[in-house]
């Protein structure tokens, strides 16, 4: 059988998944390049925020990175603990984290901060969850594991470990996130 121009239709459709191959290729490269400058970023901010703060430690599991500013009292959370805390969460776009990339926080001071409507008393307040039960983001998840209650952190990650491929809301796809942890309490009862 001929294709188009006399060129038979299995060249064309060998050079088609070829073409397709090379494509997916360069886009699997691209975003290992991005992961990659995004935890550049991360260190960034780490290195930067313990030369600055005199007691602040890291703490590495699975992916994310926690600055801990604050060291909490007590149990330490597990996997299948339950946490109270609040939280604002940062599009991480550089080694700085910035208002103007605030998309979610329960803490209301924060919100009004970065200018955001604070008439609804419902959106803010403490959020406690259970680990277990809670669909967090992987980062997210393995970044609270093991905060205790008092503790003031911040916790980062690149897009690898953050809500993938599709944006949602605010937050493009693949971004590397941070967040800024205020933990009331844990139990892991």
């Amino acid at each position: 059988m001929k294709g188009m121009k006399g060129i038979p239709r299995i060249s064309l459709f060998a050079a088609a998944v070829i073409s397709a191959a090379a494509l997916l290729s360069c886009t699997k490269e691209s975003i290992k390049t991005m992961y990659s400058t995004q935890e550049g970023w991360i260190e960034s901010f780490l290195s930067s925020q313990t030369s600055a703060l005199e007691n602040a430690r890291i703490v590495s599991n699975k992916g994310s990175q926690r600055l801990v500013v604050s060291e909490g009292q007590g149990q330490e959370l597990d996997k299948d603990g339950t946490i109270s805390f609040y939280y604002a969460g940062y599009v991480l776009k550089g080694s700085t984290i910035s208002a103007a990339n605030l998309f979610a926080t329960n803490n209301e001071d924060i919100a009004k901060a970065a200018s955001w409507s604070t008439n609804s008393d419902d959106q803010f307040g403490i959020l406690t969850l259970n680990l277990s039960e809670t669909e967090l983001v992987e980062g997210l998840k393995n970044g609270l594991m093991g905060v205790k209650g008092g503790e003031e952190c911040y916790i980062l990650f690149s897009g690898k470990y953050g809500f993938g491929k599709k944006p949602l809301g605010t937050i493009p796809a693949n971004a590397a996130l941070a967040y800024h942890i205020w933990v009331e309490s844990t139990s892991n009862e």
